[in-house]
Formats: C-alpha cells, sequence, structure tokens
C-alpha cells in the first residue's frame, strides 16, 4: 500500500509508525515525499531563526544606530515582536521579502551541501 512505502523513512518511530494525519502521502509518490520533508526542515530552521531573532534583542541588545536615517528610526526605537510591523519602514519589509525570495528562488538550499551532522542541507539526497 502507499502509505507503507514510507515505513522505513528516517523519524518514523514505534508504537505509532509512519504518521501522516492528512494523508499528504497517500498517493505514495516518493519524490513529493522528499520535496515535504525539505520544506518541514526548512520551515523548522526559519522558525528557530525567528526565535533567536526575538531573544538576542531582549537578552543582548539591539544594534546601534539608526535603522532608517532618512526616517530618523534607531534600532532600538523598534520594539520586538508584532510591535516592529508599524515601526519598521515598507521599503525595510520590502528589503527583507526580496532578499528571502532570491535566496528561495537561486536554489541557495538546494541539493547536497557538506554542512552539519548529517552533512546534507535538505535530507533529500540519499
Amino acid at each position: 500500500s502507499p502509505l507503507r512505502a514510507f515505513e522505513s523513512e528516517l523519524g518514523v518511530q514505534a508504537p505509532y509508525g509512519f504518521w501522516d494525519p492528512l494523508d499528504f502521502t497517500a498517493d505514495g509518490n516518493k519524490e513529493n515525499f522528499l520535496r515535504r520533508r525539505a520544506v518541514e526542515i526548512k520551515h523548522g530552521r526559519v522558525s528557530m531563526y525567528a526565535c533567536i531573532g526575538y531573544l538576542v534583542p531582549e537578552s543582548i541588545g539591539k544594534f546601534p544606530g539608526y535603522l532608517s536615517p532618512s526616517e530618523g528610526i534607531k534600532f532600538s526605537d523598534v520594539p520586538n515582536g508584532l510591535g516592529a510591523l508599524s515601526k519598521v519602514p515598507a521599503e525595510g519589509w520590502a528589503q527583507i521579502v526580496i532578499f528571502c525570495g532570491l535566496i528561495e528562488n537561486t536554489g541557495f538550499f538546494q541539493g547536497r551541501q557538506n554542512i552539519g551532522i548529517m552533512k546534507d542541507a535538505s535530507m533529500t539526497n540519499g
């Protein structure tokens, strides 16, 4: 059965076995499974960076100087968390979105790379 196609994959644990409550892998397609696993890992990393980005300014402090010299906004003026949405200028958010888009679309995190403990950034290549 297609559901049993992934019972031997990394992360499958007894007594539950392979857990896919929304049946994303019901078709048994290995390529789709590997893509979803890579995306899950990437999203987990982004979440961890977001947590670090929230904790570090609280514990260590913020950058000195200006976030936007033209608008007179200092880094110290920007609150942590959702409060930053209203303080950071739209051009700043656009820069962040464009940078993330470039990283995503250039394949920066694609394929086998010699980093990390398991020596593979995406864990999709055998």
